[in-house]
């Protein structure tokens, strides 16, 4: 057998695919076609579900009559008759005999875990203590806020093994529970199978102790085995989905010895009891027949559960047996780490830190499952960002996952963050999914790789090729374009305004302002940028770019000889372009659009921060964006001397005032400037994300796409890339969504571009007035920028080429974050602005920069 991802004629060993029906390469091509373009690594989440598993389960769905369980009719009882068959086979997968053992079909692993919980907690008047390990899910965590006789969290192994020694020494007159997972979904760690067995040997066989084992991560890719069910969880919890992908179904595997613990459960639902009395006399009988019976409430999801059965049906015909699955991935994870662990910079630092565990081994698939977690550092020793490495794989088409993973115990402690230091940072604003990358010197979450049944070598090889391309530091490039502090510029080149551009709905399309018109610029910005946004009318949640890529489809025009905002969704030469447009005074009446104009107040959430716009309630106005778009959204607007605050991102080359709060907000456009002066240093935003104004320079586009035309000819090793690949594209300034690009005058004798030059700035001068600017930093760069701003649609430029050449303490900047100096916020009168105390700039302005020598 040929092993595809790695070449013809390439070894391949006996673990690889071993037992699997065909190539996995052949599967992968007929069963999971989506994964043609896109490497996917989280199968911890969930694995993916084959293509035929679909089409089985559609043929049974449309060949047979499935009606609601709970009633006598033929469709009715052809339902009960297949949920029967299917739970025996789930409880036969896991090799549970149906005499020791029952399967309780529930949502997920985390509605199984909580099951037991409530029932412990309803079996006695003085409820439960609880136990549980420090790699323990959120969800195992959660149980501890039910055990009112207490809990404990077990840091080590060690801590387990000396508190089961002692539960002889005790009677346990209260219920007691301890609860582990099998595996770590943090670290992929597999904990010890025997501590079911030696708790229920240390208790002496007192029934009020009890083992629940969340086995949710570990069978996605090794066999659970509960032949012997004296070593057996009382309980075991786990999720069809991470075996199979489909369908979103749990279960809780019970042994029927430790069943009684649920006699008690207070609450009962449909199809659980026998009889009720509703009047008078609160009584009712419970069903005796099962443990199942007395606790799947409701209707069960009889659909999902006759999924299951092709689930089945379609992995042992493509993988055989979980014993296969085990080798397969183990011997990929094992490939994995090796690579990674390998990898170094030129100065000896090693690139990857593991969160392994000393005693696993990916050479043992007893104490180590498919998963690598780990962190990445640069040359200097320094931590890179979760958050940016996650972004930048999304645009390689990599899916991985980062953060705390559902782990919060294991990953603290991993990382050497104590509770204290998390409660600290949580007032600092750390929170769960959010950019807080590293605080306090220390990353806040790791990076996880997680392996499933349909993984390949090409797999293992895109993300190991990912990290050694992008974040092992290459040998020192004396050319690097960023700014050698107190050094001057080799020449006094003459620069002008090139365009202008506002993006009055927030990321959505530019207006460009015309050649010859003079453009008012107040603290907050260019007037009328990021004066209204698209909100989303479920969440509240602004959209942005990032999740709809069309949205730089809709193109805005300010028409302000006729007062209004003409928007046009689609390309130019789309059939059917839509036009709506809305009032750029909110005062205005005589306006034909006025009736698309009345609002209400709404909170929103801006880049993570909460504002409250004023959404705009018409049908016409939510519909022209919402059928555009296909989400539910609507059109709103930021109120004038509005009360929110927002601050600034810090910037590797920020300057003192960028270190300051932004204040205060003032409507740009159609409102008066508020009477109240602002604060020394203090500028105003309103929808932009870090700062009233960005800036670029057309010379730094220009070398950014000599260098992506570059490594279109040569990988990064100076190999020449075969004719297969495809040609790396240039990109438009466009994509950085700037208001002001800034050109050097070439036409001048001795002027020539210079690249990169504006790094160097400490301010600028614009216009015949001089209007001043102070820079505020340089502009961190996401995966935003990889969205061609003329069609919609994403690409992997020029972001691929930034993080290479651009990247500084994990971070990838382009551009300058510039605003209005402090000294300019007076009335200019006729020296710096129209005649009228308004500070303008036009296309075709002289920009006059001060470079820093004391940055």
């Amino acid at each position: 057998m040929e092993d595809q991802g790695r070449g013809k004629g390439a070894y391949v060993p006996a673990e690889y695919s071993h037992g699997y029906s065909e190539d996995i390469d052949v599967i992968r091509d007929r069963e999971y076609p989506l994964l043609k373009d896109t490497t996917y690594l989280d199968h911890a989440g969930t694995t993916l579900y084959p293509k035929s598993l679909i089409e089985s389960f559609s043929h049974d769905l449309t060949a047979n009559l499935f009606g609601n369980p709970h009633s006598m009719s033929p469709s009715s009882q052809l339902s009960t008759h297949r949920i029967d068959d299917i739970r025996l086979r789930a409880l036969r997968f896991f090799n549970a005999d149906p005499e020791e053992f029952d399967l309780v079909f529930v949502a997920n692993a985390t509605a199984a875990i909580k099951l037991v919980a409530d029932s412990l907690r309803d079996s006695t008047p003085q409820g439960f203590w609880y136990g549980y390990h420090l790699d323990a899910h959120t969800s195992l965590v959660g149980v501890r806020e039910l055990a009112d006789m207490g809990n404990r969290c077990f840091i080590t192994d060690g801590e387990v093994d000396t508190w089961i020694s002692e539960l002889n020494t005790f009677q346990a007159k209260t219920p007691k529970l301890f609860a582990y997972p099998a595996q770590s979904n943090g670290n992929g760690r597999r904990l010890p199978f025997r501590w079911c067995e030696e708790i229920r040997r240390a208790s002496g066989g007192d029934a009020n102790v009890y083992t629940l084992l969340d086995a949710a991560s570990f069978v996605s890719t090794a066999p659970l085995d509960l032949s012997d069910s004296t070593n057996a969880p009382d309980f075991t919890a786990l999720s069809f989905y991470k075996i199979f992908g489909f369908p979103d179904l749990g279960a809780l595997v019970v042994r029927k010895s430790a069943g009684h613990v649920f006699s008690h459960r207070r609450f009962f639902g449909g199809g659980t009891v026998d009889m009720v009395l509703t009047a008078g006399i609160q009584w009712h009988a419970e069903k005796e027949s099962s443990i199942h019976d007395r606790l799947e409430d409701g209707t069960l999801p009889f659909h999902s559960i006759i999924a299951l059965d092709s689930a089945f049906d379609i992995h042992s015909r493509l993988y055989g047996t979980m014993t296969n699955v085990s080798s397969h991935t183990r011997f990929l994870a094992k490939q994995l780490y090796d690579r990674l662990f390998s990898l170094a910079h030129p100065n000896g630092v090693r690139v990857c830190r593991f969160y392994k565990s000393p005693a696993s081994t990916y050479d043992d698939p007893s104490t180590q499952g498919p998963i690598v977690s780990f962190n990445l550092r640069n040359s200097q020793g320094r931590w890179v960002g979760k958050t940016e490495v996650e972004r930048l794989a999304t645009v390689k088409d990599i899916q991985i996952r980062s953060g705390s993973l559902c782990n919060p115990g294991g990953t603290a402690h991993s990382l050497g963050w104590t509770g204290t230091d998390l409660r600290r940072q949580y007032s600092s604003g750390l929170r769960c999914g959010d950019d807080h990358d590293v605080m306090d010197g220390r990353p806040t979450g790791m990076l996880r790789v997680s392996l499933g049944a349909m993984t390949n070598m090409g797999d293992i090889d895109t993300i190991a090729g990912f990290i050694e391309e992008f974040y092992v530091d290459k040998a020192i490039d004396i050319s690097v374009p960023f700014p050698i502090p107190g050094v001057s510029p080799p020449q006094q080149t003459g620069f002008y305004v090139e365009s202008l551009s506002v993006y009055p709905i927030k990321s959505c399309g530019a207006f460009k302002i015309p050649d010859g018109k003079r453009w008012e610029i107040r603290r907050e910005g260019l007037a009328w940028d990021r004066e209204w946004c698209l909100v989303h009318q479920g969440t509240g949640a602004t959209l942005s770019q990032k999740k709809y890529p069309r949205m730089a489809l809709i193109r805005p025009f300010i028409d302000l000889e006729r007062g209004v905002l003409q928007i046009t969704c689609g390309g130019m030469a789309s059939p059917g372009r839509k036009t709506l447009e809305v009032s750029l005074f909110r005062d205005d009446t005589n306006l034909v659009c006025t009736s698309l104009c009345q609002s209400s107040k709404k909170s929103s959430t801006v880049c993570g921060d909460q504002v409250v716009v004023q959404a705009y309630s018409s049908p016409e106005v939510s519909s022209f964006f919402s059928d555009f778009l296909g989400a539910p959204c609507t059109l709103a607007r930021f109120p004038p001397q509005s009360s929110n605050h927002r601050y600034p991102r810090s910037s590797r080359f920020s300057s003192t005032s960028l270190k300051q709060a932004f204040k205060k907000f003032i409507m740009p456009g159609s409102f008066p400037p508020d009477s109240l002066s602002a604060p020394e240093n203090n500028n105003p935003i309103l929808l932009s994300n870090e700062s009233p104004i960005l800036l670029i320079s057309r010379s730094s586009v220009n070398r950014l796409n000599e260098t992506i035309k570059a490594n279109a000819i040569k990988d990064a090793h100076g190999n020449p890339i075969t004719p297969t690949n495809k040609p790396r594209k240039v990109v438009a300034a466009d994509v950085f969504r700037s208001n002001i690009v800034v050109a050097e005058d070439v036409s001048q004798p001795r002027n020539a571009e210079q690249p990169y030059i504006e790094d160097n700035w400490s301010s600028l001068r614009i216009g015949p007035g001089q209007l001043r600017f102070d820079v505020m930093g340089s502009c961190q760069r996401c995966q935003m920028v990889c969205i061609d701003q003329m069609t919609g649609v994403k690409g992997d430029e020029p972001l691929s080429t930034l993080a290479k050449t651009r990247k500084v303490g994990g971070k990838t900047y382009f551009g300058r974050h510039v605003c209005l100096s402090s000294g300019e916020m007076g009335d200019m009168g006729e020296g710096g602005g129209d005649g009228e105390g308004r500070r303008t700039v036009m296309v075709g302005d002289r920009v006059v920069p001060v470079y820093d020598r004391h940055e």
